[in-house]
């Protein structure tokens, strides 16, 4: 009688944050954020403060705070498998985890999922709430550590998986940090050089009387275009990447396109094979390990690998597992994978051990990745460096050929 008192008793709201606006006793306006369990407790409160609200509305994650990004997700990730593991209570736990966030958008959307957990939803119906922040794998995951009872441990996984996922980002990040600081000098000098210096050196020839060498007065013909209409070149440049940027978070076919080209440019292309099957081998490995089945656990693997001509491979290889086919002859078939990786996988399962040799693929791969940027790294240095002395020096013996040649005609 007791159990079926407590499954009835209504579960009080838990208070979120919302946003007023309204009137005050001096019929002037006024606006601020307050927390209550909903729209109606928020008036009501407000009514007892002498405020006509004219608008309540229930703040959103990303209203202040800045945007929350795979990083704060991986920190929280970690910090709740630790509050887990130590034997905390969920709910508690999320109220210590979001008490030392200091980011308010990752606070409350901690809350948010804590406010879900205690109206009796299950964690993975909490987190799907949040698509932007939690993907179908995250949430699988999740699902199948709380049917297993294993979500302490499961939090783990999930926590590392995200950790090296992070790391390798980052890595990959710094390596291209310097080039493109570089290149992005580059580009103000040498529009510095087009709109200031060049037209001076343009003077100077003017007194000559004589034809300019081909490379400068091409370079002359550039910087006036520059001066001239360099606010439409810029506008050009500007709508041709937003024209870009759009189409390809849109075009399925145009991704299939850049991804494929991608992995065919030199020194980059290997890095981008490398990481996608270390993508690959990690997540099989965490979904595999968490119990998942395999054609389930293949359709989040798929969207883990970050380039869609993997991805594509990866839903065709789930199809033909789905059959009966064994997931070596459906790796072989696809022609993406390398044969050391397939007869690893092969291992795999015939030992029954398929999670531990895809961990053991995944650490080679994520090896090979570091080792693959830092030789990158070290080659884009000086390669970056010749571009800069190349585009600099030009504009320089461009503009002192004609004084070379003035001096050959005075001797």
């Amino acid at each position: 009688m007791a159990t079926a008192i407590s499954a009835t008793a209504k579960t009080p709201k838990p208070d979120v944050p919302f946003l007023w606006e309204g009137r005050d006793k001096r019929g002037q306006r006024v606006k601020g954020d307050i927390m209550a369990p909903d729209e109606a407790a928020v008036r009501a409160d407000l009514r007892r403060q002498g405020i006509a609200a004219s608008r309540v509305r229930r703040k959103r994650e990303s209203l202040k705070g800045g945007r929350v990004n795979a990083a704060d997700i991986a920190v929280f990730s970690r910090q709740l498998a630790t509050m887990l593991i130590a034997g905390i209570p969920m709910v508690q736990s999320f109220e210590i985890v979001a008490a030392g966030v200091e980011k308010p958008s990752l606070r409350n959307l901690i809350l948010a999922i804590k406010a879900d957990v205690e109206s009796g939803s299950s964690l993975h119906e909490a987190l799907a709430k949040h698509p932007l922040h939690f993907n179908d794998l995250f949430v699988n995951l999740v699902r199948a550590g709380e049917q297993a009872g294993a979500l302490d441990t499961l939090l783990d996984k999930i926590a590392t998986y995200q950790e090296k996922s992070e790391a390798t980002k980052k890595k990959v990040k710094k390596a291209l940090f310097y080039p493109a600081a570089v290149l992005i000098v580059a580009a103000i000098v040498t529009t510095v050089l087009m709109i200031f210096v060049i037209p001076e050196f343009q003077k100077l020839f003017t007194g000559f009387g004589a034809n300019l060498p081909a490379f400068t007065q091409f370079v002359i013909n550039i910087s006036n275009a520059v001066r001239h209409q360099g606010i439409w070149i810029a506008l050009v440049i500007g709508a041709a990447g937003w024209v870009f940027v759009y189409f390809k978070k849109r075009s399925r076919k145009m991704r299939e396109v850049l991804d494929r080209m991608s992995l065919k440019i030199p020194i980059i292309g290997p890095i981008l094979n490398k990481a996608a099957i270390a993508r690959y081998a990690r997540t099989l490995a965490t979904m595999f390990a968490a119990g998942v089945p395999l054609v389930e656990a293949l359709e989040s693997v798929a969207g883990a690998t970050g380039n869609i001509i993997y991805e594509d491979a990866v839903l065709k290889m789930r199809d033909e597992v789905a059959t009966g086919q064994r997931l070596q002859r459906a790796m072989e078939a696809r022609g993406v994978f390398p044969n050391m990786v397939v007869q690893m996988i092969a291992v795999g399962e015939e030992a029954g051990s398929l999670d531990e040799m895809a961990g053991k693929v995944a650490v080679f791969y994520e090896a090979e990745v570091d080792n693959a940027v830092d030789a990158m790294s070290s080659l884009l240095e000086p390669l970056i460096m010749v571009i800069l002395g190349v585009i600099v020096g030009g504009l320089v013996i461009a503009m002192y050929l004609p004084i070379f040649q003035l001096g050959n005609v005075v001797h």
